[in-house]
């Protein structure tokens, strides 16, 4: 208990990032006013959001799970980034309220399909994907990332929900369009969320957890220099 804050322990489950493992998670709820700072206190603290839960590892036997936050002001995009950057020149970018509508459902239904078939989510209706969007206490922004044309509509090719911190931004979920593989929206949304935190004159961007040895995490490592929650020290790393 954390001022008087409730914090409950998940039975063992199979780790979705390394394999032959469980893992185990400490979480609390996130409603009402005092959701704002108590979200900002516990990411800070190595925990993540998810609708109106925060929740951390806590594996009996395994550390491997470490948050990671990118040092904005410092961060230059190398040759490689800034070819990704110039790749999605013709996106328009707009941060939006948190508010579900069937195009986004229909690209998250598309990106889970090509990348993530065997996980959890891949049975998630358009009310899962509304409430996992918009049951949120915490300030939370919908970035889309759209494609526009002359002769039509705009395209949606990907989207972020993104939380606004007192000295940063986390990325929370994102995702995009899979046949897109030559734009490496992934990595563009970093980049981009990397800018949008320097002008707001945010020091961090919080990525969620790097995970060593796990393949799905290696890409975090990337955007350096950054620190590392490790032993309740953030370290950093160049």
């Amino acid at each position: 208990m954390r001022d008087g804050q409730q914090f409950y322990l998940t039975s063992p489950s199979p780790c979705p990032y390394l394999p032959g493992r469980d893992e185990r998670k400490v979480f609390t709820h996130l409603i009402g006013v005092r959701a704002r700072p108590l979200n900002d206190a516990l990411t800070h603290s190595g925990f993540r959001r998810s609708q109106t839960i925060a929740y951390r590892p806590a594996c009996e036997n395994c550390r491997a799970c470490v948050s990671v936050r990118v040092l904005v002001n410092e961060f230059r995009p190398n040759k490689s980034f800034r070819r990704v950057m110039a790749a999605n020149q013709d996106l328009t970018i707009s941060g939006r309220q948190p508010e579900a509508h069937i195009e986004q459902y229909e690209l998250f239904r598309r990106y889970l399909a090509a990348r993530h078939d065997d996980g959890g989510m891949i049975d998630m209706t358009l009310v899962d994907y509304a409430t996992m969007l918009e049951d949120t206490h915490v300030e939370t922004r919908a970035v889309e990332y759209r494609q526009t044309h002359t002769d039509g509509p705009s395209e949606l090719r990907a989207l972020c929900m993104t939380d606004v911190l007192s000295d940063g931004l986390s990325m929370v979920y994102s995702f995009y369009d899979p046949d897109e593989q030559h734009r490496s929206l992934g990595t563009f949304m970093i980049l981009d969320h990397i800018e949008r935190a320097r002008r707001l004159n945010l020091p961090y961007l919080y990525l969620g957890y790097w995970v060593e040895g796990s393949r799905k995490m290696a890409y975090k490592a990337r955007f350096g220099p950054q620190q590392r929650l490790i032993d309740s020290h953030w370290k950093r790393f160049d």
